[in-house]
């Protein structure tokens, strides 16, 4: 069904000089979104730059930097919000910036946000431009000519940059740490790095619930390589093996401190997301969010977009299966989408959680790369500023968290 092909990487020069084009698209983009929260947030009397710092989750990674771990809000209907939730190298990152120079830790965490946003970017760009391939295009070619996976992967890059909850990945949030790793991540894979993708995903795994996935995309990944090259040579069974290995290293070792710090071993994260009223219900809470909605008929219409927006997400899946997209991106998008999609959490946060699914991304990129530039550049400048807007409305409104 599925290839996992691991050529060899160009030199990390040729790979930024490839990724200029789409992480300078990136910036335009995100700039413009930044620009639009300001000007939207001035109006109505606001700080944009505390919306993207100073609230939902990012008060609460600051405050651990700031503290550590210990502190939790009981709310009067008995629920316990437990800073334990978040993972920790968000704020480990924000206190070693704060700590070496003059910023405050939410400053630090908009700092690590921006500059992990732009890690994420090139992770993507590379991780499409090696899978659909240079055929044989030049690095000194013209960024919108020949090379389909470099096509491929500008474009894929400004999609993620335009998604209507774009504006997360400037937030003092942990998507775009997550999504820079997990993206890495599975390059190293490709590549064959299997090491350097162990060492990624144990990171991943110390800054998000879902690095669960990036673990599932390696393990996978080098099951079926164990299997397809039987015959390979010592060092590098040994090499796949040590991957493995670190991979679950990071969840697995904060999952464990939780339980013992809550004194209720391996099954004391879950307790703490039950105090969010997080849990994963295959879905069946969603399903009834959704079925809500067709109580009254202005709901219903939103009821059919939730429905839509669904079967798009699968709909998205199934074709990058039947393009035969390597196995590692499957099995990571794969998880990334279930754990988002039937999770019993805030139902608001959902298109959030499905950000770091960047793999469901590749169809539209390869639609986009095969009309002429203007045609997509219209569509995706279009996009674009529909976005920004909608990240502005958003932030100013209900928001994330």
């Amino acid at each position: 069904m599925t290839e996992l092909v691991t050529r060899a990487a160009p030199a990390r020069t040729g790979i930024l000089r490839r990724a200029a084009p789409a992480l300078l698209g990136y910036a335009a983009v995100r700039t413009l979104g930044l620009l639009v929260l300001a000007v939207w947030s001035a109006a109505r009397g606001k700080s944009a730059y505390t919306l993207l710092t100073a609230r939902w989750d990012a008060l609460w990674y600051a405050g651990i930097a700031e503290r550590g771990y210990g502190h939790e809000v009981r709310l009067p209907n008995g629920d316990i919000h437990s800073d334990l939730a978040f993972f920790p190298l968000l704020p480990w990152l924000e206190r070693l910036l704060a700590a070496v120079g003059p910023l405050s830790c939410a400053d630090a965490g908009f700092v690590v946000g921006l500059v992990a946003s732009l890690a994420a970017a090139w992770g993507i760009f590379a991780v499409v431009d090696h899978v659909y391939g240079r055929q044989g295009e030049g690095c000194e070619a013209r960024p919108w000519q020949g090379g389909g996976g470099r096509r491929a992967g500008i474009w894929a890059v400004l999609l993620w940059a335009v998604l209507p909850v774009g504006i997360v990945q400037s937030m003092a949030y942990s998507e775009s740490l997550f999504t820079a790793l997990a993206a890495w991540t599975l390059y190293a894979v490709l590549t064959g790095r299997w090491v350097t993708a162990g060492a990624l995903a144990l990171a991943a795994g110390l800054t998000r619930p879902v690095g669960l996935a990036v673990v599932a995309a390696v393990w996978a990944a080098a099951v079926a390589s164990f299997v397809r090259d039987r015959g390979a040579p010592a060092p590098d069974r040994a090499r796949r093996a040590i991957g493995m290995l670190l991979a679950p290293l990071g969840a697995a070792g904060y999952v464990l401190w939780v339980g013992h710090r809550t004194g209720k071993g391996p099954l004391g994260y879950l307790a703490v997301q039950a105090g969010w009223r997080n849990g994963f219900d295959g879905g069946y809470a969603f399903a009834r969010f959704v079925a809500e909605k067709f109580t009254s008929f202005p709901s219903a219409l939103a009821g059919l977009g939730l429905i839509a927006g669904v079967a798009a997400v699968i709909l998205l899946y199934v074709i990058g299966v039947r393009q035969r997209q390597p196995l590692a991106l499957l099995v990571y998008s794969g998880v990334v989408t279930a754990l988002a999609l039937c999770a019993s959490s805030y139902f608001g946060s959902k298109p959030r959680l499905l950000l770091p699914a960047f793999p469901l991304l590749l169809p539209l990129a390869l639609a986009l790369a095969r009309p002429r530039l203007v045609r997509s550049a219209l569509v995706v400048g279009g996009v674009a500023v529909a976005s920004a807007v909608y990240g502005a409305f958003w932030l100013n409104g209900s928001g994330p968290p």
